[in-house]
This record gives structure tokens, C-alpha cells and sequence, in this order.
């Protein structure tokens, strides 16, 4: 069976992938992320799922590579990573009330025989309405900053929601376990049937 990698340096897709007990290896890929003139969100997140499966290939010839990347989109712009509690501020208050769709690329290369299964999978958030007072508090409490949409769902950026729509939860933290679980099986790895 070929050597498992996710080609990521996110410590929340490493997270989720751990959850399937499979041995494998993370690795982070040297691309250039920005996005390309008149590229759909969609487009893009597809577009650097598989580039950075595509960017660990050389240096794992036998192994099936995981790549993936997420937009938030809310009215047609992008929500990115805020950094700091003022940027993170601005977008949930942005955020308030309103829905928040999620695009995550998906892309599972074979590096051996090159063949690549690629997808992107929607995710939309409802936020609640929120008090200024309720995300300050929110930010101080989890400091989510390196998150795109400002928000852990997995801690008490629960509680921001009012409604979660979209096949799989673990899209929102960034990497589609169900789908990964469907692409790893027609590459011949059946999750269920690892040893312990």
C-alpha cells in the first residue's frame, strides 16, 4: 500500500485527519497561493488543492498525497485568515445575521501513476445575530485568528451559529473527511479495514 501524506502545515487538518487512524505523514507545500485574475473562488480552491498535492509529489513518489484548501465567501467577496482581534472583529460583526458559505478544495494524487480525484465541497453557515459585546468576548475567550471567518466550529465558535448546512462538518474546519474517506477507498484504501 503506498505511504499516506497530507500536504498541508494546518494543524486543524492535521487534527481531522488523525481522527481516521491512519498512519501518514504532513508535510507542507511551497506554493504560490494567490489568486489568479478572474478566478472563481471555486476555481481557485480546486486549483491549489491539487498544487499542493502536485508540489509534494517529487519528493514522495509512491504515495497517495492529500491537498486541500478553503475559501469563505460572503456576498461573492473573500473572507480570509483575519490575524488579529481588530480584523477578526470586523468579520464576524460583517458576519452577523447573515450566511457564510464555505468552498473547500479537495484533491487525492496518486503520485505513482499521477492520477488525480478532485472535488470541491460547499459549506454554508448561518451566523446568529451578535452583540459586539458577544464577539468580544468570543475573541478573547478563543483567539481564533488564524481561522478563516474568524471562528473555531469545533470549540465555542458553535455557538455564533444558528444553522450549519452541507454534507460534512469537517468541511469547515478544512478537509472533507467523507469525501476524502470515498476518494482514499477508489484508490484502493478502504479506511475501515485498517489494522490497529
Amino acid at each position: 500500500m503506498p505511504d499516506l501524506v497530507l500536504a498541508s502545515s494546518s494543524k486543524y487538518r492535521l487534527q481531522i485527519l488523525q481522527t481516521l487512524g491512519l498512519a501518514f505523514e504532513s508535510r507542507a507545500p511551497d506554493i504560490d497561493e494567490s489568486p489568479r485574475h478572474e478566478e472563481t473562488p471555486r476555481d481557485l480552491v480546486l486549483r491549489l488543492a491539487k498544487a499542493k498535492a502536485q508540489a509534494l509529489a517529487p519528493y514522495y513518489t509512491d504515495a497517495l498525497i492529500i491537498g486541500s484548501d478553503q475559501v469563505a465567501l460572503i456576498d461573492g467577496s473573500l473572507l480570509g485568515k483575519p490575524h488579529n482581534y481588530e480584523n477578526a472583529f470586523a468579520q464576524l460583526k460583517r458576519c452577523s445575521g447573515r450566511t457564510v458559505e464555505f468552498s473547500t478544495g479537495l484533491c487525492l494524487l496518486n503520485a505513482n501513476t499521477g492520477e488525480v480525484d478532485a472535488l470541491v465541497e460547499p459549506f454554508f453557515v448561518r451566523f446568529r445575530t451578535l452583540s459586539e459585546a458577544q464577539i468580544e468576548n468570543y475573541l478573547y475567550k478563543e483567539e481564533p485568528y488564524d481561522c478563516a471567518g474568524s471562528f473555531k466550529s469545533e470549540g465555542l465558535g458553535i455557538a455564533l451559529f444558528e444553522e450549519l448546512r452541507g454534507r460534512d462538518p469537517n468541511s469547515l474546519i478544512g478537509l472533507p473527511l467523507i469525501q476524502l474517506v470515498t476518494m482514499l477507498s477508489r484508490a484502493g484504501l478502504d479506511v475501515l479495514s485498517q489494522p490497529r
